[in-house]
């Protein structure tokens, strides 16, 4: 039986506008696996932000109930929401957001000086998270002395050097050249196989078709598309 890793059911989310309640997302539901690399496709609008926002503990719904890994989102506090943040999912971004004046080591260490993990560790898991992706000569090269592609492991070093139990990764390609873009990819196959749980969101169809399941969002409302072995 496979393990459900996130569970969401009938979330929803609206913002309230000059007093009028506009809706985002409507009665969504989504399942989440371990080993899963879900894609969640839509056009710009269609809630995919919001949706993400809320899949990473950076939002709450206003309806609906949310499970990651058997903790109810509901029911934790800002500070439980912030080690989840840090510890339970690794965010890779389109424009990467590495800080500019830190080595891509010490940006990959970031997430582990917030854990508590210090000194000779912290630094080892580091080089060793870099190496993973192809970086070992690279580690003490700053953000603009590395290629875009370069840049994005770096990001995905980043994400993954917490062991997250899942990596959710936003447009993660959008900032990339075609073939660039295919190398973090092929990157993303080799991490789903080792068994690490994907969730990606892009408005790239292409893209998605990576992915073991993808999900269609259009106008706040989520259907399973496609599922594949």
């Amino acid at each position: 039986m496979k393990e459900e890793i996130l569970k969401m059911t009938g979330i929803c989310k609206s913002y309230f506008l000059g007093g009028e309640e506009q809706p985002i997302l409507s009665e969504v539901d989504l399942t989440v696996y371990k080993g899963d690399f879900v894609a969640i496709l839509g056009p710009s609008g269609s809630g995919k932000s919001t949706l993400m926002n809320l899949i990473g503990c950076l939002d709450t719904p206003t309806r609906g109930e949310y499970i990651l890994s058997r903790q109810n989102v509901k029911e934790l506090g800002e500070k439980e929401l912030a080690t989840i943040r840090n510890t339970e999912i690794g965010f890779v971004f389109q424009q990467f957001h590495l800080l500019p004046r830190l080595s891509a080591k010490d940006n990959v260490e970031l997430p582990l000086v917030y854990a508590g993990i210090h000194g000779k560790e912290r630094k080892q898991l580091a080089e060793d998270i870099l190496a993973r992706v192809g970086l070992e000569g690279k580690m003490e090269h700053r953000p603009n002395q590395l290629s875009g592609g370069q840049q994005q492991r770096v990001a995905i070093a980043r994400a993954m050097v917490t062991q997250p139990t899942i990596l959710l990764a936003d447009e993660p390609t959008g900032a990339l050249d075609q073939k660039t873009g295919q190398q973090i990819m092929d990157l993303f196959h080799q991490i789903n196989e080792e068994g690490k749980s994907i969730i990606m969101i892009t408005h790239d169809p292409e893209t998605a078709k990576s992915a073991k399941r993808i999900f269609r969002l259009l106008d706040g409302v989520l259907r399973e598309e496609m599922a594949r072995c």
